[in-house]
């Protein structure tokens, strides 16, 4: 089992673009959802260094190899009147799972909302994640059973938006 001890975060730059999108490749076939990735590393690149930058990323490295990451934006409470952090996605690379890189990550990402102001970080996990779910309950998340995700994507988007 590997150590986090040589593990090293860093924010992602733009030149590691194409990392970040093939680590969220890689995350959406472990979650048998790549069917789903159709976004282009072209739209990352906007989306994390455009001048309306609307997200982050950090990622973890092993003897400068990346090995997970974690993407992550702003939200904002109107009940507490204070923003949050949505963290959208993270992923360690099954070879280097177990070593405290996930942990490692989470924290990172708890640490920015402590700086920043953040009454909250939340984020959502599958159901079937039995290992993600543990981990996460591990470390004092809640799960918010009374909630319910809901999407508006695409024809149903454009009809009410437009």
């Amino acid at each position: 089992m590997p150590s986090d001890q040589n593990a090293i975060l860093r924010p992602a730059s733009q030149s590691d673009v194409d990392t970040v999108y093939e680590l969220i490749v890689a995350l959406a076939e472990y979650e048998h959802l790549r069917h789903l990735v159709t976004g282009t590393r072209e739209l990352l690149e906007m989306a994390l260094f455009g001048p309306r930058a609307n997200a982050e990323a950090v990622i973890a490295e092993v003897d400068s190899t990346p090995v997970g990451f974690a993407l992550f934006f702003h939200t904002f409470s109107t009940f507490l009147c204070r923003p949050g952090l949505w963290l959208e996605d993270l992923f360690v690379v099954p070879e280097h799972r177990r070593a405290g890189i996930g942990r490692l990550l989470l924290s990172h990402v708890a640490k920015v909302a402590v700086q920043r102001g953040c009454a909250r970080m939340e984020w959502s996990a599958l159901n079937w994640n039995e290992p993600a779910l543990q981990f996460y309950a591990a470390l004092g998340a809640e799960t918010l059973s009374e909630w319910q995700t809901l999407r508006l994507q695409g024809e149903s988007l454009r009809a009410l938006g437009g």
